[in-house]
């Protein structure tokens, strides 16, 4: 029996130890819960917190940057799929993964819209949201121009450079939001700012596994590069000018013919032109390959987008029209030959008597230069004509003109149509970059052609020849019809067009004229039957025709041989009670097209500048065999004669050149916010030798031509000009006598 003081005693120690066991228990469950001390542990498991979306309101194709927080509650590691929601469409995932006892991390999203709206963010059970407007026109000040893709041509998953140049003409700082795209699909959005008066290159890369063309579009400007298989590189060998005869070569033994493009392996590849060239019409030598190698067999390695072009330069016969060269810096770049219009001898119709009457004719042209080509010579342009065909021309007046607009925009004139008297061309603004495209472009055979109009890439519109008909009472036309699609919003309406004109071999021109002489000796043609028709642009009306533009705003005939891009303005000539804009140009010549664009912007406000020759000096390149004859004009200095369009000529023939200089020293610079083009413009007439196409005439300076006359050659009741003004002009500079 325990005694009074030792039952005390163990009712503390009792006490103790029951405090003891409930501190001990009380520390298990707490441990328990926090994780530490475990029966089992508990899974991965995830929650959400903290949706931040920012900003929440923007402009259309600004960044919005999207994040949210994870915490794994769980006591082991695990993996989540976070799927970020928009409007109720998984827009991008995330595989995460997180160790267990609420480790946490932030999860960030990038998300560029192209559509304007309010948007809703789900993550989880989280929601949010923001809303895009589109960015006002007058928002930013800066304009783009100048974009390149460099370089054009890789191998899939390499890197392209995209760039372009921003301007700022304004007088205060300003920023732009740039969007890229490509095939459609953004790819990135950049906001730059550009001080006042500044200029800024901004680049941008991207890359695709896919082989193809891909199309970008920075803002309004647009592009392509081409993605090939891996190892291999395109290769195009062409042939400047002088006419629409293939070049035969041979690339590594294989013979082949221009206009060759290939996709070929990457290696040593050598290529061997002839010298000379018989084109039929005349011999050609060679000049140079555009790399600047003059030998006629070239060895070089493939081993990236590669472009030859051969030129060649006459040396006996005939082609067509002078040809126009502009000093680069180190030589002569070839630019095109001019004045189509200005051709001596288009017919106009027959008669039921079988005689032929002469029409038409316009010796302007306007030819816009490449002023990263064109280059100064101590304070002068330096620009020459050269005549490597066997023709006789009558140069008129030349000048330059000087044409500043705004920045962001470009300039192109539309062509002279020959059916049209004088001075015709006209200069006209269009947007820098992206135009509108067609609906639809179908030509004569009902071919849907429309994918060889959307880019300037030389694949031109397949066309026919109206000398190939059939009979000169079943002319198939060369025909293209377009679907500008709806355009009753445009206060202006403007085609971009870049074509040219193939007239085919010349033999078969004769017999063509004499089907219709036979035809009019039986009784079969009626008067004013047209033997080459005329070059027509058409609209059609509600009512299913077709009507004819006014002869002041028909379309021309291209350039030959040489494509050019010029305008044609269509504003005001469509029905207002018509929803699909559609328009239809029709020749007798074979016409292709490589590029057709719509801009709808209103002409905008340019400073024109035109500077006559400073000098002009008439010489002789070499000696020619041509059987051309009459009194042309004396080599030397005819600035005077080229000061203006008065019917007073510098006449020459094969093997002659003029070259001139316009002196630009004392023009002054753009004013802010514009930049500057330059046009070459000329009035000059040209004679083809009978037998080829030249009819009705003989290879002689007389007559001379005149600009009023109707048509080449002209009636009885018409004459030169034979005042007292020009007989002192004709006695004093036409005293080469060529008999």
């Amino acid at each position: 029996m325990l005694s009074r003081s030792a039952v005390g005693k163990l009712k503390v120690i009792l006490m103790v130890d029951l405090l003891i066991v409930g501190i001990a228990v009380g520390a298990y469950f707490y441990l328990q819960d926090q994780g530490v001390i475990t029966g089992a542990a508990k899974p991965a498991a995830f929650v959400f917190a903290d949706l931040v979306v920012n900003p929440f309101e923007t402009f259309v194709g600004q960044p919005i940057q999207i994040s949210v927080n994870v915490t794994n509650i769980g006591d082991l590691e695990g993996d989540t799929t976070v799927d970020l929601e928009l409007n109720g469409v998984v827009r991008d995932s995330m595989n995460l993964t997180l160790a267990g006892l609420k480790t946490s991390e932030v999860v960030e999203f990038t998300v560029i819209a192209m559509d304007a709206g309010n948007y809703t963010v789900t993550i989880g059970d989280l929601t949010s949201s923001f809303l895009l407007k589109y960015a006002p026109p007058e928002l930013s000040k800066i304009v783009l121009s100048n974009f390149r893709a460099e370089p054009y041509e890789v191998w899939p998953d390499e890197p392209v450079t995209l760039t372009v140049i921003a301007t700022n003409p304004s007088a205060e700082a300003d920023c732009l939001m740039i969007t890229v795209t490509v095939d459609d699909i953004p790819v990135e959005a950049r906001f730059i700012e550009v001080d006042a008066g500044d200029t800024l290159p901004v680049e941008f890369s991207v890359a695709t596994a896919t082989e193809g063309k891909h199309y970008v579009k920075i803002n309004a400007l647009s592009g392509t590069f081409m993605v090939v298989p891996e190892g291999y590189h395109t290769l195009t060998i062409a042939r400047t000018g002088s006419g629409s005869t293939s070049l035969p070569f041979t690339l590594n033994g294989e013979k082949l013919g221009t206009s060759y493009t290939a996709l070929l392996p990457v290696g040593k590849y050598t290529v061997t032109v002839p010298d000379p060239f018989d084109v039929g019409t005349g011999v050609l030598g060679f000049a140079s390959w555009s790399d600047g190698s003059r030998n006629p067999s070239l060895t070089f390695t493939l081993d990236k987008r590669t472009i030859l072009v051969v030129t060649y330069n006459l040396l006996s016969g005939y082609a067509s029209c002078p040809s126009l060269y502009i000093w680069n810096g180190t030589g002569y770049s070839y630019v095109t030959d001019v004045s189509n219009s200005g051709w001596l001898g288009y017919i106009g119709h027959i008669n039921s008597e079988g005689e032929i009457i002469f029409s038409g004719g316009n010796p302007y042209d306007y030819v816009k230069l490449d002023k990263n080509v064109l280059a100064t010579k101590d304070g002068y342009f330096d620009i020459t004509l050269t005549q490597q065909w066997n023709e006789l021309y009558y140069l008129d007046s030349t000048s330059l003109l000087v044409v500043d607009h705004p920045i962001g925009t470009d300039v192109y004139t539309s062509m002279t149509n020959y059916l049209n008297k004088g001075s015709t061309g006209q200069i006209y603004t269009t947007a820098t970059g992206s135009l509108l495209a067609p609906v639809s472009a179908i030509n004569e055979e009902g071919q849907d052609v429309l994918e060889a109009l959307l880019w300037q890439d030389g694949n031109f519109t397949p066309g026919i020849n109206g000398l190939d008909s059939p009979a000169w009472n079943a002319i198939i036309p060369n025909q293209l019809t377009l679907n500008l699609g709806d355009l009753s919003a445009a206060s202006q309406i403007k085609l971009v067009m870049t074509c040219m004109v193939d007239w085919g071999p010349a033999d078969t021109y004769y017999d063509w004229i004499d089907q219709f002489k036979t035809a009019a000796a039986t009784g079969l043609i009626a008067d004013d039957t047209p033997i080459t028709p005329a070059s027509q642009m058409e609209i059609l009306a509600a009512d299913g025709t077709w009507i004819a533009a006014p002869q002041n705003r028909q379309i021309p005939l291209p350039s030959d041989y040489t494509a050019r891009t010029f305008t044609i303005d269509l504003t005001d000539l469509f029905p207002p009670d018509i929803t699909d804009y559609i328009v239809r140009f029709t020749n007798f010549w074979n016409v292709t097209y490589d590029y057709i664009g719509i801009d709808t912007t209103p002409q905008q406000d340019i400073t024109l500048t035109t500077l006559t020759p400073s000098s002009a000096v008439l010489r002789q390149l070499w000696e020619t065999n041509s059987e051309s004859s009459g009194a042309f004009t004396r080599y030397g200095d005819v600035t005077a004669l080229l000061q203006d369009t008065d019917d007073m000529f510098v006449i020459g023939r094969q093997g002659d050149q003029v070259n001139m200089q316009f002196y630009i020293k004392g023009l002054p610079p753009p004013t802010e916010g514009m930049e500057r083009d330059y046009f070459f413009v000329v009035a000059c007439w040209f004679k083809d030798p009978p037998g080829g196409w030249g009819y009705g005439y003989t290879f002689t300076v007389d007559p001379l031509p005149f600009l009023n006359m109707t048509g080449f050659p002209y009636t009885n009741s018409e004459n030169y000009p034979y005042d007292a003004t020009h007989l002192a002009y004709i006695n004093e500079y036409n005293t080469r006598i060529i008999p």
